[in-house]
Protein backbone atom coordinates (compact mmCIF):
# COMPACT_ATOMS: atom_id res chain seq x y z
CA UNK A 1 0.00 0.00 0.00
CA UNK A 2 1.13 3.43 -1.05
CA UNK A 3 2.92 4.70 2.36
CA UNK A 4 2.33 8.65 3.71
CA UNK A 5 5.80 10.21 2.98
CA UNK A 6 4.79 13.92 3.92
CA UNK A 7 2.53 15.67 5.66
CA UNK A 8 2.92 19.83 5.07
CA UNK A 9 0.67 22.69 5.99
CA UNK A 10 -0.21 24.77 3.10
CA UNK A 11 1.22 28.50 3.12
CA UNK A 12 -1.46 29.87 1.88
CA UNK A 13 -4.09 28.27 3.79
CA UNK A 14 -2.84 27.28 7.00
CA UNK A 15 -5.76 24.95 7.80
CA UNK A 16 -4.85 22.22 5.25
CA UNK A 17 -2.26 20.07 4.71
CA UNK A 18 -0.26 18.70 1.38
CA UNK A 19 -0.22 14.58 1.56
CA UNK A 20 2.53 12.89 0.31
CA UNK A 21 2.37 9.29 -0.99
CA UNK A 22 5.61 7.53 -1.99
CA UNK A 23 7.52 10.31 -2.20
CA UNK A 24 5.16 12.17 -4.54
CA UNK A 25 2.17 14.74 -3.67
CA UNK A 26 -0.99 13.17 -3.87
CA UNK A 27 -3.84 15.33 -2.39
CA UNK A 28 -4.99 18.20 0.41
CA UNK A 29 -7.01 17.30 2.99
CA UNK A 30 -8.15 19.76 6.19
CA UNK A 31 -5.65 19.51 8.85
CA UNK A 32 -8.29 19.25 11.98
CA UNK A 33 -9.87 16.09 9.80
CA UNK A 34 -5.68 14.81 9.32
CA UNK A 35 -5.25 15.26 13.35
CA UNK A 36 -8.20 13.50 13.78
CA UNK A 37 -7.44 10.63 12.08
CA UNK A 38 -3.88 10.57 13.17
CA UNK A 39 -2.23 10.94 10.22
CA UNK A 40 1.38 10.72 10.30
CA UNK A 41 4.49 10.24 8.06
CA UNK A 42 4.82 6.23 8.07
CA UNK A 43 1.65 5.49 8.07
CA UNK A 44 0.31 3.14 4.91
CA UNK A 45 -2.61 4.33 3.61
CA UNK A 46 -4.64 2.17 1.26
CA UNK A 47 -6.87 3.61 -1.95
CA UNK A 48 -10.36 2.78 0.12
CA UNK A 49 -9.13 4.77 2.89
CA UNK A 50 -7.79 7.75 0.79
CA UNK A 51 -11.14 7.91 -0.95
CA UNK A 52 -13.14 7.99 2.10
CA UNK A 53 -10.75 10.97 3.25
CA UNK A 54 -11.35 12.47 0.39
CA UNK A 55 -14.76 12.30 0.63
CA UNK A 56 -15.23 13.20 4.30
CA UNK A 57 -13.04 16.64 3.36
CA UNK A 58 -15.19 17.02 0.73
CA UNK A 59 -18.12 17.55 2.81
CA UNK A 60 -16.85 19.34 5.30
CA UNK A 61 -16.03 21.74 3.19
CA UNK A 62 -18.75 22.14 1.78
CA UNK A 63 -20.73 22.20 5.22
CA UNK A 64 -18.11 24.99 6.07
CA UNK A 65 -18.92 26.60 2.28
CA UNK A 66 -22.51 27.00 2.71
CA UNK A 67 -22.73 28.33 6.12
CA UNK A 68 -20.73 31.34 4.97
CA UNK A 69 -22.53 31.54 2.04
CA UNK A 70 -26.06 31.40 4.19
CA UNK A 71 -24.41 33.76 6.44
CA UNK A 72 -23.80 36.72 4.08
CA UNK A 73 -27.89 36.43 2.93
CA UNK A 74 -30.67 33.92 2.60
CA UNK A 75 -30.23 31.88 -0.31
CA UNK A 76 -32.82 29.68 -2.64
CA UNK A 77 -31.42 25.96 -2.50
CA UNK A 78 -30.87 25.89 -6.02
CA UNK A 79 -28.40 29.02 -5.67
CA UNK A 80 -26.93 27.55 -3.00
CA UNK A 81 -26.48 24.38 -4.74
CA UNK A 82 -24.41 26.31 -7.95
CA UNK A 83 -22.68 27.81 -6.05
CA UNK A 84 -20.97 25.11 -4.21
CA UNK A 85 -20.70 23.58 -7.26
CA UNK A 86 -18.27 26.47 -9.17
CA UNK A 87 -16.42 25.97 -5.70
CA UNK A 88 -15.90 22.62 -6.74
CA UNK A 89 -17.46 20.39 -4.34
CA UNK A 90 -18.80 17.27 -6.01
CA UNK A 91 -22.59 16.48 -6.49
CA UNK A 92 -22.06 14.30 -3.10
CA UNK A 93 -20.46 16.53 -1.13
CA UNK A 94 -23.20 19.39 -1.93
CA UNK A 95 -25.74 17.08 -1.47
CA UNK A 96 -24.96 16.32 1.91
CA UNK A 97 -24.32 20.09 2.96
CA UNK A 98 -27.59 21.45 1.60
CA UNK A 99 -29.08 18.09 3.84
CA UNK A 100 -26.99 19.49 6.46
CA UNK A 101 -28.57 23.21 5.93
CA UNK A 102 -32.04 21.61 6.16
CA UNK A 103 -31.52 20.09 9.33
CA UNK A 104 -29.91 23.28 10.87
CA UNK A 105 -33.07 25.14 9.06
CA UNK A 106 -31.25 27.71 7.15
CA UNK A 107 -32.45 26.60 3.89
CA UNK A 108 -36.11 28.14 3.61
CA UNK A 109 -37.05 29.09 -0.25
CA UNK A 110 -40.60 30.72 1.30
CA UNK A 111 -38.15 32.44 4.10
CA UNK A 112 -35.50 33.59 0.77
CA UNK A 113 -38.33 34.52 -1.22
CA UNK A 114 -39.80 37.12 1.04
CA UNK A 115 -36.05 38.65 1.58
CA UNK A 116 -35.25 39.24 -2.06
CA UNK A 117 -38.86 40.54 -3.05
CA UNK A 118 -38.57 43.33 0.56
CA UNK A 119 -34.72 43.93 -0.77
CA UNK A 120 -35.91 44.26 -4.49
CA UNK A 121 -39.09 46.30 -3.48
CA UNK A 122 -37.24 48.39 -1.41
CA UNK A 123 -34.47 49.66 -4.24
CA UNK A 124 -35.71 48.94 -7.45
CA UNK A 125 -39.54 48.17 -7.05
CA UNK A 126 -40.93 46.11 -9.77
CA UNK A 127 -44.14 44.71 -10.57
CA UNK A 128 -45.42 40.54 -9.15
CA UNK A 129 -45.23 38.97 -12.53
CA UNK A 130 -41.47 40.45 -12.72
CA UNK A 131 -40.66 39.24 -9.48
CA UNK A 132 -42.08 36.03 -9.34
CA UNK A 133 -39.82 35.40 -12.93
CA UNK A 134 -36.90 36.52 -10.80
CA UNK A 135 -37.72 34.27 -7.96
CA UNK A 136 -37.93 31.55 -10.58
CA UNK A 137 -34.53 31.96 -12.29
CA UNK A 138 -33.35 31.83 -8.61
CA UNK A 139 -34.35 28.33 -8.45
CA UNK A 140 -37.56 29.40 -5.81
CA UNK A 141 -41.12 27.22 -6.82
CA UNK A 142 -43.41 28.68 -9.09
CA UNK A 143 -46.25 28.51 -6.21
CA UNK A 144 -44.10 29.61 -3.44
CA UNK A 145 -42.80 32.60 -5.38
CA UNK A 146 -46.60 32.90 -6.53
CA UNK A 147 -47.44 33.18 -2.36
CA UNK A 148 -44.89 35.26 -1.90
CA UNK A 149 -46.08 38.49 -4.20
CA UNK A 150 -49.54 37.80 -3.97
CA UNK A 151 -49.64 40.11 -1.15
CA UNK A 152 -48.05 42.81 -3.08
CA UNK A 153 -49.47 45.55 -4.52
CA UNK A 154 -48.29 46.92 -8.87
CA UNK A 155 -50.19 49.78 -8.22
CA UNK A 156 -47.75 51.20 -5.66
CA UNK A 157 -44.83 50.08 -6.78
CA UNK A 158 -45.33 50.78 -10.01
CA UNK A 159 -45.76 54.73 -7.63
CA UNK A 160 -42.75 53.96 -5.89
CA UNK A 161 -40.69 52.98 -8.76
CA UNK A 162 -42.26 56.00 -10.96
CA UNK A 163 -40.84 58.42 -7.83
CA UNK A 164 -37.30 57.31 -8.39
CA UNK A 165 -37.30 58.65 -12.12
CA UNK A 166 -39.51 61.86 -11.73
CA UNK A 167 -36.28 63.85 -11.22
CA UNK A 168 -34.69 63.23 -14.77
CA UNK A 169 -38.17 63.81 -16.17
CA UNK A 170 -38.73 67.30 -15.19
CA UNK A 171 -39.95 69.89 -17.69
CA UNK A 172 -40.71 67.47 -20.33
CA UNK A 173 -43.49 68.34 -22.08
CA UNK A 174 -46.34 65.87 -21.81
CA UNK A 175 -46.06 63.09 -24.62
CA UNK A 176 -42.09 62.86 -23.94
CA UNK A 177 -42.85 62.55 -20.24
CA UNK A 178 -45.49 59.95 -21.08
CA UNK A 179 -43.01 57.86 -23.37
CA UNK A 180 -40.04 58.11 -21.62
CA UNK A 181 -41.69 56.81 -18.07
CA UNK A 182 -44.33 54.22 -19.71
CA UNK A 183 -40.76 52.70 -21.28
CA UNK A 184 -39.20 52.83 -17.35
CA UNK A 185 -42.40 51.56 -16.28
CA UNK A 186 -42.67 48.63 -19.07
CA UNK A 187 -38.86 48.14 -18.12
CA UNK A 188 -40.24 46.73 -14.24
CA UNK A 189 -42.28 44.72 -15.80
CA UNK A 190 -45.38 46.82 -15.28
CA UNK A 191 -48.85 46.02 -17.66
CA UNK A 192 -50.37 49.28 -19.65
CA UNK A 193 -52.96 49.86 -17.57
CA UNK A 194 -50.93 50.32 -14.24
CA UNK A 195 -48.31 52.22 -15.89
CA UNK A 196 -51.21 54.58 -17.69
CA UNK A 197 -52.45 55.17 -14.11
CA UNK A 198 -49.43 55.47 -12.27
CA UNK A 199 -47.99 58.11 -15.42
CA UNK A 200 -51.55 60.21 -15.28
CA UNK A 201 -51.01 60.65 -11.39
CA UNK A 202 -47.27 61.53 -11.72
CA UNK A 203 -48.28 64.61 -14.06
CA UNK A 204 -51.01 65.79 -11.75
CA UNK A 205 -48.41 65.83 -8.77
CA UNK A 206 -45.52 67.22 -10.62
CA UNK A 207 -47.57 69.50 -13.19
CA UNK A 208 -46.83 72.53 -10.39
CA UNK A 209 -43.43 72.12 -10.43
CA UNK A 210 -43.12 72.73 -14.35
CA UNK A 211 -41.34 75.41 -15.65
Amino acid sequence: MPLITGLERQKRSGQRVNVDLDGAYAFSMGRELAFELGLKVGRELSDRERDEIEAEDQRRGAIASALRLLAAGPRSEKDLRQRLGRRGYLRSATDKAIARMRELGYLDDAAFARFFVEARQASTPRSRRALAFELARKGVEREVATDVVSALSDEEAAYAAAQRRLRVLQGLDRMTFTRRLGSFLSSRGFGYGVARSTIERCWAETEHVRP
